[in-house]
């Protein structure tokens, strides 16, 4: 779904691709209090063409998604010429050892684990698109982004 809130184009947008309902409905309220536009879909062999409509400043993807894995809707995010510049940040609840490296193989910008921390998390996003202090970590060290 694309929201179409009018005088949103100077809004940072942020797309989520996430299947869980709770946790796209969490990420979407979070995100929404902080300012950002946000747009959300529950697969990932549709994230390229809804990221081409969307245009947005960051893109926030669940690992495990019923169609295609979040690490394969990256790699074709990172092919499309349209969508390569855009930030992915690999969101998951099942992080085992390797999927971190796994994750920036596959071009993923950050990595972060569920439950998500919301200060740390809140300043990647921030510092993803343009709206926080530069220098922070995108891979922080085990543990740093979950609970």
């Amino acid at each position: 779904m694309i929201p179409t809130e009018p005088g949103a184009d100077a809004t940072k947008r942020i797309l989520i691709v996430e299947d869980n309902d709770l946790n796209m409905r969490l990420l979407t309220d979070v995100l929404e209090a902080q300012g950002y536009r946000v747009a959300g879909i529950g697969e990932g062999g549709m994230a390229v063409d809804l990221a081409r409509q969307f245009r947005p400043d960051l893109i926030l993807l669940d690992i495990q998604l019923p169609d295609i894995s979040g690490l394969e809707a990256c790699r074709r995010l990172k092919q499309d010429s349209a969508t390569r510049a855009i930030p992915v940040v690999a969101v998951t609840a099942f992080a085992m050892t390797g999927d971190e490296r796994r994750a920036r193989d596959s071009g993923c910008d950050g990595y972060v684990t569920k439950p998500i921390m919301l200060p740390p998390f809140l300043a990647m996003v921030g510092q993803l698109v343009g709206a926080s202090t530069p220098g922070l970590p995108l891979f922080p060290a085990s543990g740093a982004a979950a609970d």
